[in-house]
């Protein structure tokens, strides 16, 4: 099928949508449209995979379930020998990471909708309806906050602080102590965005985040204040579908720079300090990158890995054997470098050549765009139907 053609079944079903959503809401709309054109079905079907040869020994160390996320993305998050995870029906749960056993679960009676937040002893979810719950490490209500739009990534804690990012583009400064707010950063957004769960990364007092048309924003996390904007990539094209260029996964900091991709856009490496772009080069990601003793690792959107040199941006080695798998974002672990994919699978590359090196089957079911270290060598892993999945590298 050639580009034009697909171009133009796209530009019909968002005309149809137009004319059929006279009922809805401009926030409803504008998921709805975001869902189907850019939804959790590929353009084309994934790729069979190939038969490799094992150079390392994966094995599932334990697993656990808990209910579906539906059309959300959760992070588990790890802390002190905890794993904390969490589902769209509500559900919040304290898992031991060395033997999966559960140590508390509760229903916040609200449909969650994004990632655990862990930090300062609370435990923090967002829903729906743009509420914040906050638990303490014993699964206690400590108290409840709420914001303007739902609540689609994790929140962080920082310095006494929970910043929350929420769907309609604003940050969030909330106290920790008892949820009142101090700050909002708040910006405009074009017509039509991507929907998706990135959410903030918080480092060494600023607060980085990504938006749609390619922008990277720094924010003083004790203020709210802008500090600097940076262009990671430019929309191009005609129609408002050609130009989208949203950066939909979390910036990643190493040193003095700090590293974004949009999808239909660019990565760059951006300084901290000034937000002077210091390189770019067009690759495409939904679900982000990761860095590591001198590499970038990025999931491109059409389904190849790449490693990248974290000063230039050249090419070290790109793994093409998985072709619209709907990749994960890459998560570095020592000689390895694992991503997931639409159909269960976890791919465990090597660090020096992209060669395949091992692959373990969770299920049937997606694996979410961001697993999340345990140690060295065990990830964790939670697949859209619910699956919980600790793998270890033997």
């Amino acid at each position: 099928m050639t580009q034009l053609i697909k171009k133009s079944k796209l530009l019909l079903l968002l005309s149809s949508l137009l004319l059929l959503a006279s009922c809805s809401t401009i926030s409803d709309l504008k998921t709805d449209i975001s869902e189907r054109v850019f939804g959790r079905e590929a353009a084309e079907p994934p790729e069979p995979l190939a038969e490799i040869k094992q150079t390392a020994s994966v094995k599932v160390l334990w697993q656990a379930k808990l209910g579906s996320t539906e059309i959300y993305d959760f992070t588990p998050a790890v802390d002190a020998g905890y794993a904390y995870v969490a589902s769209a029906e509500g559900e919040l749960s304290k898992l031991d990471v060395i033997n999966g056993s559960q140590a508390w679960r509760v229903n916040v009676g609200e449909k969650l909708t994004g990632g655990v937040g862990v930090g300062g002893s609370l435990v923090i979810v967002g829903t729906q309806k743009g509420s914040i719950y906050a638990y303490d490490i014993s699964g206690k209500l400590q108290w409840k906050s709420r914001l303007s739009s739902e609540v689609l990534s994790a929140p962080k804690y920082f310095d006494g602080l929970v910043i929350v990012r929420t769907g309609d583009s604003r940050i969030y400064g909330i106290n920790a102590n008892d949820g009142s707010r101090k700050w909002v950063y708040d910006r405009t957004g074009p017509a039509l965005t991507l929907r998706s769960s990135a959410g903030v990364v918080v480092d060494g007092g600023a607060v980085y985040a990504g938006f749609a048309g390619g922008k990277l924003v720094s924010v003083r996390a004790d203020n709210g204040k802008i500090m600097w904007e940076a262009s990671v990539a430019q929309p191009k094209g005609v129609t408002e579908i050609e130009r989208i260029a949203d950066i939909t996964s979390l910036p990643f900091v190493d040193g003095p720079l700090v590293y974004a991709v949009a999808y239909q856009g660019r990565i760059a490496a951006v300084d901290r300090t000034s937000g002077r772009v210091v390189w770019n080069r067009d690759i495409s990601s939904l679900s982000g990158l990761t860095a590591e003793d001198a590499r970038i690792y990025v999931s491109h959107a059409i389904g190849s890995v790449y490693a990248l040199d974290y000063t230039t941006g050249k090419t070290f080695w790109r793994q093409a054997g998985l072709k619209n798998r709907q990749l994960t974002g890459p998560l570095a672990m020592g000689s390895l470098i694992a991503v997931g994919d639409v159909e269960g699978y976890v791919h465990f590359l090597s660090r020096e050549d992209g060669a395949f090196s091992a692959r373990v089957k969770t299920g049937d079911s997606q694996i979410l765009p961001q697993m999340s270290l345990i140690n060295s060598n065990t990830l964790l892993a939670q697949s859209r139907d619910g699956g919980i999945y600790a793998l270890q590298i033997k």
